[in-house]
């Protein structure tokens, strides 16, 4: 019973993603949405509708959309390791922590944020690229097939370090 308050405590129980989207386009404008959660769809042709349909398909946009909204735009406090990967939906909020005010974004801010991140991955080896970033999930059995990042290597039958991305890989592999 008490856990079920406690969704009720979730600023996203009862709201649907249009009056979401519409709330923060309202208060931060696309520009800001895109410089913050870096998705096309706050800057290609930007509109509440084609922003919508984007999320609706694309899970792990939505959810940083939903993370974003409870986290800077609600204000609340950041959520446990323990619940970091609930999506924001069934995290549970307890009693206590109550949304505040809009956290007041720029995009100067954004792009120390950036860069801060990129620095971040970058020691931790990554390279600061989405290959498997995009969803959090390690790649599929097959690992690159029907990937974007396959059809250079698959085409690709020279040796040279140019056209061949792998080349380098698998002439260290053959000793």
């Amino acid at each position: 019973m008490s856990e079920e308050i406690n969704y009720k405590n979730n600023p996203l129980n009862g709201v649907g993603l249009k009056a979401l989207i519409t709330e923060l386009v309202d208060h931060y404008g696309f520009e800001i949405l895109h410089a913050y959660l870096n998705l096309n769809c706050f800057q290609t042709n930007p509109s509440i509708e084609s922003s919508l349909k984007f999320l609706k398909k694309t899970e792990w946009a939505r959810e940083k959309v939903e993370a974003f909204y409870m986290y800077q735009y609600k204000n609340l406090p950041r959520v446990s390791s323990e619940e970091f990967d609930i999506p924001p939906r069934d995290r549970i909020v307890s009693d206590d922590q109550k949304p505040g005010e809009p956290a007041k974004l720029s995009l100067e801010d954004a792009e120390k944020l950036r860069e801060k991140r990129a620095k971040k991955a970058a020691e931790h080896g990554k390279g600061g690229g989405h290959r498997y970033s995009q969803n959090n999930k390690k790649p599929n059995k097959g690992s690159y097939k029907g990937s974007r990042h396959s059809s250079s290597s698959r085409n690709s039958s020279s040796t040279e370090g140019s056209s061949d991305p792998w080349a380098k890989w698998r002439s260290n592999s053959d000793d």
